[in-house]
C-alpha cells in the first residue's frame, strides 16, 4: 500500500511540475515593467501600435517586440485594419493579476503616500464588452 501511495504522490508532483512550468513561464512574461505599461495601456481598449508606443514612451521596435511575446503567449490578440495593427487583451485574467499585484504594491509602499482612489488607476478593470 505504501508503493501505491508513493506512485500516485509521483504522479502529483509530476503534474504539479508542469503547472509550475506554466505559471513560472507566465510570471516570466509579465516580468518586464514595459510589458505592464502595455498592459495598462489596452486595459480601456483595443489601440493601434502607434497609439501604445506614444502612451508607452518608447521606440517601435521595442513595443512590437514586447506585443509579440504577449501575443505569442495568447495575453494579447490582434487584427489588422489597412495598414494598422490593432491589439487587444485577449486573457483579462492576466489584467486582474497583475492590477492585483500593482496594488498590492502600491499600498505598501513607504516612501509615497497614495490616495485611496489612485490605486484604482492601476490596470483599470475592463468594462464587461472586453472581457
Amino acid at each position: 500500500m505504501r508503493i501505491d501511495a508513493y506512485r500516485y504522490r509521483v504522479m502529483t508532483m509530476e503534474e504539479l511540475d508542469r503547472v509550475f512550468e506554466k505559471v513560472s513561464g507566465y510570471f516570466s512574461l509579465l516580468a518586464e515593467p514595459t510589458r505592464l505599461k502595455i498592459l495598462h495601456t489596452l486595459c480601456d481598449g483595443e489601440k493601434p501600435v502607434n497609439a501604445i508606443v506614444e502612451t508607452v514612451q518608447t521606440s517601435q521596435a521595442n513595443v512590437s517586440r514586447h506585443l509579440n511575446a504577449m501575443y505569442r503567449n495568447g495575453v494579447l490578440s490582434r487584427r489588422k485594419d489597412g495598414n494598422l495593427v490593432i491589439y487587444a487583451i485577449a486573457d483579462a485574467s492576466v489584467v486582474e493579476l497583475c492590477r492585483t499585484v500593482c496594488v498590492q504594491v502600491a499600498g505598501q509602499m513607504e516612501e509615497t503616500t497614495l490616495p485611496t482612489h489612485a490605486v484604482d488607476h492601476f490596470m483599470p478593470r475592463s468594462s464587461p464588452s472586453q472581457t
